[in-house]
């Protein structure tokens, strides 16, 4: 059964059907799914989500389905990590990582949203579905649509990282370079979406794809014993993780499930592509667009579609928004690895990179419950990274002990 009660326009609230449809007619703004939250309060209860695989669809219920999910069945269900040396490391409290560097199937949160998406596709009919993206997308469109046997259209700019490119090819999906940022890339998805039948994730399927995303916030309250962090450090892209983050806290207040709180909502962008960063340090929501230019490209999003609701996000919640440099992203991948055993890609770079910046600033109380939402895995972008090369030694205890002479009174047995 669907709790749908249709789309809404997020500008002027005009409802809409349930169809493939992302902007609305009257005032240009991003529709978005309403729920009948009273009927899912009656419906649904915690020991029901507890006796549910722990996956993303145990909360079913409040995703814009109308039956059984057919794509991505195992998606979602990531650890949330309780990081007390990176706590101590940065001086927090009390440190929570959010770890979608180990989502199933292509490590990153994208696989929660493409698992909705072309689950719709589906209920939709559409033969195909495609998607514009700067990698993490790319690889989860890519993968799903093989497991589901669904030919996939992958548009992407032609700068991305090697290792992006081959996990998206490596799936046998239609994968098309194009030159410029990912601003022409979707510009050109917007303009194949309206001339062929194909079910572009983030452009005419964009109202069900980011509701995905409201799973990651979910998981957060249940593992946290259906309690809300005090904060919440989010990497911002397009700006709809975030908005879509705070969404679910907000079901969760509506069904009863979690007592009103207002946690904090802190946006984390690269100095290099910071448009919403910007906005917010302004004071204002509108968003000037940038030319990307920074490692992290996975954020490198210069026009972002959600950039005005991501500001107010944080601003109506008190919490704040910055950006670091390539050089700050680097060296907070290797914190994390090195505190944690979590290899990160760079937008999980970006993301603590932030939190050390607002903590040094003031702005992050340090004795509050953080949450860092780490969204995608170290090995998608290796070549941010460069170490120096290892020097063999010869196959003699000699040699190892010559190597570790600073320690060896500490390691003898």
């Amino acid at each position: 059964m669907s709790y749908v009660k249709g789309l809404k326009c997020r500008i002027c609230g005009t409802p809409y059907q349930v169809d493939p449809l992302a902007i609305c007619e009257e005032c240009f703004g991003p529709l978005e799914v309403d729920y009948d939250y009273d009927a899912i309060k009656v419906k649904l209860t915690k020991e029901e989500i507890a006796s549910r695989p722990g996956t993303m669809w145990r909360y079913k219920e409040l995703l814009p389905l109308d039956g059984e999910p057919t794509v991505g069945l195992h998606s979602g269900g990531t650890p949330l990590v309780k990081a007390d040396r990176l706590a101590r490391a940065i001086g927090v409290r009390e440190l929570y990582i959010k770890n979608d560097a180990v989502s199933h199937p292509t490590l990153s949160f994208k696989d929660r949203v493409v698992a909705v998406a072309l689950s719709k596709a589906r209920e939709f009919g559409f033969d195909a579905v495609g998607c514009a993206s700067t990698g993490n997308l790319a690889n989860s469109v890519a993968a799903n649509a093989s497991a589901a046997g669904i030919p996939a259209y992958i548009l992407i700019p032609d700068n991305l990282e090697r290792s992006k490119v081959l996990g998206t090819r490596i799936f046998g999906a239609n994968v098309v370079p194009v030159r410029g940022n990912y601003d022409d890339v979707n510009r050109l998805c917007s303009e194949i979406a309206g001339r062929y039948r194909i079910a572009f994730v983030n452009v005419n399927l964009r109202p069900f794809y980011g509701e995905g995303s409201k799973t990651f916030g979910y998981e957060i309250a249940e593992q946290l014993g259906w309690q809300l962090p005090d904060a919440v450090v989010v990497p911002m892209a397009g700006g709809s993780l975030i908005t879509k983050i705070h969404k679910a806290f907000k079901d969760l207040e509506k069904i009863g499930f979690v007592e009103p709180a207002e946690p904090r909502f802190f946006g984390a962008q690269a100095t290099g592509c910071n448009p919403i960063a910007a906005a917010v340090k302004a004071g204002t929501r509108d968003i000037t667009p940038v030319k990307p230019d920074t490692i992290a490209k996975s954020l490198a999003i210069g026009n972002p579609a959600d950039g005005y609701f991501a500001t107010g996000v944080i601003t109506e919640t008190g919490g704040w928004s910055e950006d670091v440099s390539d050089p700050e992203i680097v060296e907070a991948i290797h914190v994390l690895a090195e505190t944690e055993g979590i290899f990160t890609e760079t937008a999980g770079g970006v993301t603590l990179a932030v939190t050390r910046k607002l903590i040094s600033q003031g702005r992050l109380n340090t004795n509050s419950r953080v949450v860092l939402a780490i969204t995608g895995n170290g090995l998608k972008t290796q070549d941010a990274l460069s170490l120096v090369d290892l020097q063999p030694i010869e196959p003699h205890l000699s040699a190892f002990e010559k190597l570790i002479a600073g320690e060896a009174k500490k390691l003898a047995a």
